[in-house]
């Protein structure tokens, strides 16, 4: 049976932390005023409805959602938002003044070739607890830099443990994987997917959250793109079975509360014998072998941390660069 949801956060369970998550609308990013102008947007957000809905400990905030859509057609590196910027201290300073924690998103400048799409888990402090660089951005549309900063985690209220994945990056299910491994028991994911994906946003969502024995809760931009498609908002909360517990709609700017149990998704990493996938997948059969069998069967595995990942068709692939969206093709390096 899935787990209760606390009506939404209103009726928190003993060790509960109540998500807020928000389905920003893609705002229209045009010079410096326009982003600050809706980095204080998001900031009052935090402010009323953490006024609202007392019970709040953490807000979620989608990709793209202090930005905007910026790269994906033009170059706009003076639209960049480095953690450390003014617009992020305004996202930080209203952490503080409600007493939450937050998950932005930023896109962040890179030195040394294309920016990051990025985002920070800033505590009720005002401190960056995690940074994190999308790993896989969504080819061949994106142009980002592929992030170098691995799969972090941090400790977060109520006893969770959090990472962030970002949008493409939970089509992977070796990146949830990675992160219930450095032991996330709350994974985040932030997107802003259009229509087409919802079926797989979905059923990704509920497949991280079981086969990781962790919570999961994902949010996505809300409303219509810069060129009029939708984008799916659709956030929801999954439980560790993958059960679905509260689940949103395509409406721009609308917050879906609910609670998760952290100890919960300990608990079943502890006790559960059936299913206990996460600890099984390095402990086979270990009713017939005494602590079960912890090589590696896995050839994508071995290959890619050899650095000779290639899948069998890999010659007949037709898209191997962003050419067909009108970027220009890039070298050979890595």
């Amino acid at each position: 049976m899935a787990e209760v949801s606390g009506l939404g956060g209103l009726n928190p369970s003993p060790g509960g932390l109540v998500l807020a998550l928000v389905q920003s609308r893609v705002p229209a990013i045009i010079d410096r005023d326009s982003l600050a102008r809706n980095a204080n947007r998001l900031a009052s957000v935090v402010s009323h409805a953490k006024a609202e809905l007392t019970t709040i400990d953490l807000f979620l905030f989608p990709e793209y959602s202090l930005n905007g859509m910026i790269g994906r057609r033009a170059n706009r590196d003076d639209l960049l938002t480095a953690a450390d910027s003014e617009e992020v201290d305004i996202l930080r300073q209203a952490c503080v003044d409600a007493g939450v924690w937050a998950c932005y998103s930023i896109l962040e400048p890179n030195p040394n070739g294309a920016p990051f799409n990025s985002g920070v888990i800033v505590d009720p402090d005002g401190q960056v607890q995690l940074h994190y660089r999308k790993l896989h951005p969504m080819v061949p549309y994106e142009p980002w830099q592929p992030g170098d900063l691995g799969i972090p985690v941090c400790a977060g209220p109520k006893g969770s443990v959090l990472a962030l994945l970002i949008c493409h990056d939970g089509m992977f299910p070796e990146m949830a994987r990675e992160a219930a491994y450095r032991g996330a028991n709350v994974i985040l994911r932030t997107a802003a997917y259009p229509d087409p994906v919802k079926h797989a946003w979905r059923i990704t969502n509920q497949a991280n959250a079981f086969s990781n024995l962790a919570y999961t809760a994902s949010v996505a931009l809300g409303g219509l793109d810069d060129d009029g498609f939708g984008v799916i908002g659709d956030a929801m909360i999954c439980d560790v079975e993958g059960n679905v517990l509260v689940e949103g709609d395509t409406t721009a700017d609308r917050i879906l509360t609910g609670e998760v149990v952290p100890s919960r998704s300990d608990d079943a990493r502890r006790g559960w014998a059936a299913e206990n996938n996460i600890y099984q997948l390095g402990h086979r059969g270990y009713v017939a072998v005494r602590g079960g069998v912890q090589d590696c069967p896995y050839t994508y595995i071995s290959d890619l941390a050899a650095g000779r990942y290639r899948v069998p068709w890999e010659d007949e692939v037709e898209v191997t660069d962003g050419t067909r969206e009108g970027y220009p093709e890039r070298g050979n390096s890595s």
